[in-house]
């Protein structure tokens, strides 16, 4: 976990990428899910914040 935080500080590409990889993953259940309309009117800005951030951190050093 130590790790994992470092790397978030310091912005290596690996934390920066699960953490977006996440995101997105969260963002696609929230809009599958059939319980919470606020889920599913957030989903599509949380799937596309994870995109753009996986985008961008694809650019950051290992």
């Amino acid at each position: 976990m130590r790790a994992f935080l470092t790397g978030l500080l310091r912005l290596r590409r690996g934390p920066w990428e699960n953490l977006a990889t996440v995101l997105i993953g969260l963002g696609v259940v929230m809009l599958m899910q059939p319980f919470a309309l606020w889920a599913f009117t957030w989903s599509f800005v949380v799937t596309l914040i994870g995109t753009v951030m996986f985008i961008v951190t694809s650019h950051f050093p290992e």
